[in-house]
């Protein structure tokens, strides 16, 4: 084993506290939290059941993805009617513009925080 997986591979948790593993070498029945949404279920409260490491030889950095038991997991609660008009009037601010106050049909950057003909006619006005 390479170095760099030696260092990422402790199964039974002595050095780091729980198990950890190597990128890419998680065991049968773990996940991390996408891959659980991926197959629609949720940690549902329970504890870290173990992690992945890699360390990245260039800089020294180390990366940590936390992964849970698939058996423990909980399906995902459903988006009530509530919740979609709640995510609809959030979308609704995000596109609409604070200069002009129309609904653009996109998010408004942040970095400029108004729209793109807004931007244009500023632009063009400080320009001139």
């Amino acid at each position: 084993m390479a170095t760099a997986y030696a260092k990422c591979f402790d199964p039974s948790g002595a050095r780091y506290g729980i198990p950890t593993f190597p990128w890419r070498y998680a065991p049968d029945g773990y996940a991390t939290r996408r891959q659980l949404r991926a197959r629609g279920l949720r940690p549902g409260g329970q504890p870290i059941a173990a992690q992945l490491m890699q360390v990245n030889r260039r800089c020294g950095t180390v990366g940590v993805a936390y992964l849970y038991r698939e058996d423990l997991a909980k399906p995902v609660r459903p988006m009530t009617s509530r919740k979609w008009g709640a995510l609809a009037l959030a979308m609704l601010a995000r596109r609409t513009c604070p200069s002009c106050r129309l609904d653009v049909g996109y998010c408004i950057p942040t970095s400029h925080g108004i729209c793109g003909l807004c931007l244009a006619a500023e632009e063009q006005r400080t320009a001139a």
